[in-house]
């Protein structure tokens, strides 16, 4: 008779017994309150950088982390700061501004999550985001109406606040007036003599909450001047450019503000390639002041876009999460000035 020897199962990383915040004040031989106070980065209790050290070290060894469920019902709120993810395309700039507030809010001890919204829109995206229990909401770009907010406060957000044209009532408002960027480029293209302007207007969908206020700051600062606007239904393609730049004398323009830097470079480019002189013929001005713009040659004029400070947005947030009952903020943000370059 053969005897098969027993052989012994491997244990799967599911039956490992999952470490415990005792585990961890075991390890570093402090109490639990402790090891509460250093990973929760609890400010009102002192303890010594060699106790932190300890605790982290710790908790490192033991792959032992806090449980954010835990800490979001002994504070009787989450940490959670959820931001929908844009529907539109989003240059650097306002990626580099996403950046800086997801820092500044981690500095401050919360947890920023991005939310996919593709198919949802205004009361239908605020139940989906009050699903998940968030703190406070950052919504960028127009959408969220008043019963939005309402949804979002009694879910538990202390804060709701958006980023766009205008204002919502209940939710604080950092407003950006894209009007300006068209009026500092259609002032600058006028002041240097130019008189038959187009405006680019994207044909992208959800842009147009950016490129008409763009536009209409275009129209108010030629309104009573002897310069014409034209409205320039532009595609981000190349094909689209190439299109545009065949009308050229149809069209007979000495100026264009092509919405932003990457839209003035494709029809810039596809201008050059009919044969226009840019500036000599046909002036162009972008905005964004993106690195890029700077390498062409002629180098891209531009309007330099001041966005809100991440820092300044991320403190906002964390009043009204610390104070829910003041009452919302309003804050215009969106500075501009013209950057003259070589195109224009």
């Amino acid at each position: 008779m053969v005897q098969i020897p027993k052989t012994t199962a491997p244990v799967s990383p599911a039956q490992h017994p999952v470490p415990t915040s005792a585990d961890v004040a075991r390890l570093a031989g402090v109490s639990r309150a402790t090891v509460s106070y250093v990973l929760n980065n609890t400010s009102a209790v002192r303890i010594s950088e060699p106790t932190r050290r300890r605790v982290h070290q710790a908790a490192k060894d033991l792959g032992y982390v806090p449980h954010a469920a835990a800490r979001s019902l002994r504070a009787g709120h989450s940490r959670l700061v959820l931001m929908p993810a844009p529907t539109i395309p989003v240059g650097p700039l306002y990626s580099q501004f996403i950046n800086e507030l997801q820092w500044a809010l981690s500095r401050l001890d919360y947890t920023v999550v991005q939310y996919g919204t593709v198919g949802l829109h205004g009361d239908e995206a605020a139940r989906a985001w009050a699903e998940l229990r968030p703190v406070a909401v950052l919504v960028p770009g127009a959408g969220l109406g008043p019963q939005g907010v309402t949804v979002l406060k009694r879910s538990g957000a202390r804060a709701v606040v958006t980023l766009g044209p205008e204002t919502v009532d209940g939710a604080h408002a950092l407003l950006m007036d894209h009007a300006t960027v068209g009026h500092c480029a259609a002032t600058h293209l006028y002041d240097r003599g130019r008189r038959r302007i187009g405006v680019v207007v994207p044909e992208e969908p959800g842009l147009e909450t950016f490129s008409a206020p763009r536009l209409a700051g275009v129209r108010s600062a030629l309104h009573g001047t002897d310069a014409t606007v034209t409205e320039l239904p532009l595609a981000y393609e190349e094909s689209s450019g190439a299109r545009l730049a065949a009308r050229r004398r149809e069209l007979d323009l000495d100026a264009v503000f092509a919405y932003n830097d990457e839209y003035a470079m494709l029809l810039m480019r596809a201008l050059q390639d009919e044969g226009v002189d840019i500036p000599g013929d046909t002036a162009i001005i972008g905005a964004d002041d993106l690195m890029l713009g700077r390498l062409l040659r002629p180098r891209l004029s531009t309007v330099h876009i001041e966005l809100p400070s991440g820092r300044d947005l991320a403190e906002l947030v964390d009043r009204a999460v610390r104070d829910p009952g003041t009452a919302p903020e309003r804050h215009t943000v969106l500075g501009a000035t013209v950057v003259h370059r070589e195109s224009s």
